[in-house]
């Protein structure tokens, strides 16, 4: 279990925009990935990437230690500096062993999370699994480890209240836009059409908002939700001839780059001076900062739901030693699930060479003697050969896995 390794950039050592560095662009991102794959010391890799977070796991046997960092990041961006690559070597946190196998499992149950008890964060972990498992750069340790990461925290959700009256970052985002009294007229324009400005436009659309225009990279993905929204739907690449107008923008791309800079904020207000509310929940922002500088905007952003979020966590800390007891316990038990799979990869050769051996017996060592058989005979020494040969596949895998959870469960009892 010492193969596995975390790398990790979050919320609890960085602001969203450092953390935004380490975001991977979705046009980028199944090239970046298996260049990284390809990191000699590398088996198995996973990319997990959300508003606050940035997180690598991987198996190697090297030890993740500044040089092996230092080359993870040249890797990641061969168009960074000396400085970007120290930076980030500098600012990962790592994990290893059992202490990564927590950290997974804190994560998948928010108990990482800015807002804990969202449940976003579970789904935000299998689609990022499956992606990797789609780009081929996952394998069994991986698959191991995630199976028993989205157990655990269903079983942190369904036996603890960690998420009774649930909240995510948007709604944080929504109950911040509410206590600006905006009218139920206002226009709104969405850049993006992912999952989170899917669910705001379902807040906005259910509390009575009406006025909508949705602009997004993939135009079927806008027509989609404009549709839902009874809005207009528009591409991405026509944003910077859109000239109507908006009271309150809600933005949320995968660009690693500000989406609306200055020139395209201009065209966007037409002029307009009133004091805008920009909803942005992307990471990195969409938002360039020189805009924030030279016009009147109030900025519902990650960073400035922090206040809310801390409020959150104090309202459930009774149910945290709760959630974190089933994940020690997960933890111990996946030890066990793990030594027992590294027996059965181990024994996986077996069958084959029973079966080599068999083949032996029968077609060269006493090929002669057989051949002089009747019929009978001879299948009489196939049933004994075949018996023989399930006994001595299957016994040995139940006794080493005996073995193994006995020595395993005797140890626990020590410490």
């Amino acid at each position: 279990m010492d193969r596995i390794k975390i790398i990790a950039f979050t919320h609890k050592t960085l602001d969203s925009r450092e953390v935004g560095k380490l975001h991977i662009g979705e046009s980028e991102l199944r090239e970046t990935l298996l260049q990284l794959k390809h990191y000699s010391a590398i088996d198995e890799l996973m990319y997990l990437s959300t508003c606050n977070r940035v997180e690598f796991l991987l198996t190697t046997s090297a030890p993740v230690n500044n040089q092996f960092l230092l080359g993870f990041f040249r890797k990641f961006n061969p168009g960074w500096s000396e400085k970007e690559i120290n930076w980030a070597a500098e600012k990962a946190t790592v994990y290893e062993g059992n202490e990564a196998l927590v950290h997974i499992f804190n994560v998948a149950s928010s108990l990482d999370s800015m807002i804990v008890g969202e449940r976003e964060i579970i789904t935000q972990v299998r689609n990022a699994y499956d992606l990797c498992k789609s780009y081929g750069i996952t394998g069994d340790v991986l698959r191991m480890l995630i199976k028993k990461t989205i157990e655990t925290a269903k079983q942190v959700y369904t036996e603890t209240n960690i998420a009774a009256k649930s909240v995510s970052v948007v709604s944080l985002a929504y109950r911040k836009l509410k206590e600006l009294n905006v009218k139920l007229n206002a226009r709104f324009l969405f850049i993006g059409a992912g999952v989170t400005n899917s669910t705001m436009a379902k807040y906005l659309k259910k509390h009575g908002f009406k006025n909508f225009v949705v602009f997004n990279r993939t135009v079927d993905n806008a027509r989609k939700l404009a549709s839902e929204l009874k809005g207009k739907a528009f591409p991405l690449n026509e944003l910077s001839k859109y000239d109507e107008g908006f009271d309150v923008m809600v933005t949320c791309t995968g660009s690693s780059n500000p989406i609306v800079n200055r020139e395209i904020y201009n065209t966007l207000i037409k002029g307009d001076r009133s004091k805008k509310i920009v909803i942005d929940l992307a990471v990195p922002g969409d938002l360039d900062p020189v805009v924030l500088k030279n016009h009147d905007i109030h900025l519902i952003a990650i960073n400035t739901l922090e206040a809310v979020a801390k409020e959150n966590l104090k309202q459930r800390e009774k149910e945290l030693v709760t959630c974190r007891l089933i994940i020690e316990q997960n933890s111990d038990d996946f030890g066990k699930l793990f030594k027992v799979r590294k027996v059965e990869l181990a024994m996986s050769e077996v069958p084959k060479k029973i079966k080599e051996i068999r083949e032996t017996v029968l077609n060269e060592l006493f090929a002669k003697d057989i051949e002089n058989l009747d019929n009978r005979s001879k299948e009489v020494i196939e049933k004994i050969l075949s018996y023989v040969e399930k006994k001595y596949i299957s016994l040995p895998m139940k006794m080493a896995k005996e073995i193994l959870v006995e020595k395993v469960n005797q140890n626990n009892s020590i410490h």
